[in-house]
């Protein structure tokens, strides 16, 4: 599979590509829309004949995939130097973010194929508790790249970012002999500590962290991998399987247009209503807390939770309750579309499980 080439689309020779990222939760999982078996995102050049850049997504979305579109915003645009249209001009990249229902896969374009979002980023799935692979193997990489460099100030502000990205303490990143720690929790951060020097983990540095982990050349799509410092390692090298660990790899920049789309909707899900173009017409608070967490990763106080959507007032009985196989049935509830779309967590966080 290569990772890096040109690529000129065999309609028209222009230098403006669309891609989007549809998202969707199905039985609470966070899942995007893919084509090309997984590794890439619906996409295409822009056209004469449309009228906008939105214009263009739709048809190619529509096109690539037959996936009905709702809410759609615009994500970020960059130049990609790396490829090239049939006259040789880098391509403008504009990606769209999309919240959908899942359409069920028969009525979909073969190409296209709904894929787990965490398939990509292993790391970011905290619903178990925080992946083995960042401590074991992601942690420890990096800080060998932080320790390539001879200039002090350059070795120094990576281990801060380090600590930024992945929740680490500056003191135990800088003073610590980390292959022979025995408590690699140690340099975690938990709610309770009163430890200034503390970081804690943020769900949304999504992109911060996909960053890094190119810069340092850990994944595939960097242009320095495999990392030439792995064989001559010190401490313990990758492991051979190291490209199934550190996530599914994707063509161009389509991964890291992903891991912009979670951070946006990691970040918003903070003060605006985006979960309910997620949800069905009626659902249960523990469907909607679950479909939270897929999105944030992270697991939430129940309680702590339904006292937050109570004093937002977002949500209403529908008078009728679930049909649970077991247990009681839960009573059903329906989004208030009356309430200001502004107004969901408004000013708050989400209340995370300690």
């Amino acid at each position: 599979m290569t990772l890096s080439y040109s690529h000129a689309h065999q309609q028209g020779s222009g230098t403006t590509e669309v891609v989007a990222v549809l998202v969707a939760i199905t039985e609470h999982t966070a899942r995007v829309l893919t084509v090309d078996q997984g590794k890439l995102l619906p996409n295409g050049p822009l056209m004469p004949l449309h009228r906008s850049l939105q214009a263009g997504v739709r048809q190619w979305v529509e096109e690539q995939t037959q996936q009905p579109l709702g809410y759609l915003e615009q994500l970020y645009t960059f130049v990609d130097t790396n490829r090239r249209n049939v006259d040789g001009h880098a391509l403008v990249y504009v990606s769209y973010l999309g919240l959908v229902q899942e359409t069920q896969t028969q009525q979909l374009q073969s190409q296209a194929l709904w894929r787990d979002w965490y398939d990509y980023f292993p790391w970011e799935n905290h619903l178990e508790g925080r992946p083995s692979i960042i401590m074991d193997f992601i942690v420890p990489a990096l800080l060998e790249w932080a320790n390539a460099t001879t200039d002090a100030i350059v070795q120094q502000r990576r281990r801060q970012r380090i600590g930024l990205c992945w929740g680490l303490s500056e003191s135990f990143l800088a003073g610590n002999d980390f292959e022979n720690c025995e408590d690699k929790d140690a340099g975690l951060d938990t709610a309770s500590d009163n430890n200034q020097d503390n970081r804690e983990w943020v769900a949304e540095h999504v992109l911060l962290r996909y960053e890094m982990l190119y810069e340092a050349g850990l994944i595939p799509e960097a242009p320095t991998y495999p990392p030439s410092y792995s064989a001559n390692a010190q401490t313990r090298p990758l492991p051979e399987n190291w490209s199934q660990l550190i996530g599914a790899p994707m063509y161009y920049d389509h991964r890291r247009v992903i891991a912009t789309a979670i951070s946006r909707l990691r970040a918003k899900i903070e003060y605006r209503p985006l979960i309910f173009g997620l949800m069905p017409d009626v659902f249960t608070l523990s469907q909607l807390q679950q479909s939270v967490e897929a999105l944030s990763g992270v697991r939430l106080h129940k309680q702590n939770f339904r006292r937050l959507l109570d004093s937002q007032n977002l949500v209403m009985e529908t008078g009728q309750s679930s049909s649970a196989q077991r247990g009681r049935p839960a009573k059903l509830y329906r989004f208030r579309h009356d309430i200001e779309l502004q107004s969901l967590l408004m000013d708050s966080k989400l209340p995370k499980r300690k």
